[in-house]
């Protein structure tokens, strides 16, 4: 504090202004330009929080043919995306993106296995009396008696798949 008087002359001490602010008190605390501040540019975590995302979205659509795999594949990539970025240090988020980047895998491989087991599923009914019952029912006209019979005989030959004839 100095010991002159106010530019007015009335006897008021002045206060000098060393940049902190009135009476010598610093007034800021915090710097108002925010994250990227410094030069350093704001952290790029989109890609590891859609990945984690789409990687749990995949997981609970699994069960749907096709549905689980369209957002595993997207998550998958862009879990790779996110951990190059963290790796680089132009993202924060590593651990999201490496959950996200599991999670894809494991959607991934649950829709595949759904696929394959349908896939061998179907196949398995088709060559044991499913290609039969299409061309039962398709020449039996409108007559659900005959409908019925068809897949009475399909029903029949479905069930001694599993049996053994002695």
């Amino acid at each position: 504090m100095a010991s002159t008087t106010g530019p007015d002359g009335d006897g008021r001490q002045a206060y000098e202004q060393d940049g902190r602010g009135q009476g010598g008190y610093d007034q800021g605390g915090y710097d108002q330009r925010g994250y990227g501040a410094y030069g350093q540019p704001a952290p790029k975590n989109g890609a590891g929080i859609a990945s984690l995302i789409l990687g749990i979205l995949s997981i609970l659509l699994f069960w749907l043919v096709g549905l689980g795999l369209v957002p595993g594949v997207i998550g998958l990539i862009l879990g790779i995306v996110g951990l190059r970025r963290a790796r680089r240090g132009r993202a924060t988020n590593r651990g999201s993106a490496m959950i996200g980047l599991i999670t894809s895998i494991v959607g991934i491989v649950l829709s595949l296995i759904v696929a394959v087991v349908l896939a061998v599923t179907v196949g398995a009914v088709w060559g044991n009396g499913g290609r039969e019952l299409a061309t039962c029912i398709r020449d039996s006209g409108n007559s659900e008696a005959a409908v019925q019979q068809c897949v009475d005989t399909f029903n029949q030959r479905v069930d001694d798949i599993g049996t053994v004839n002695p």
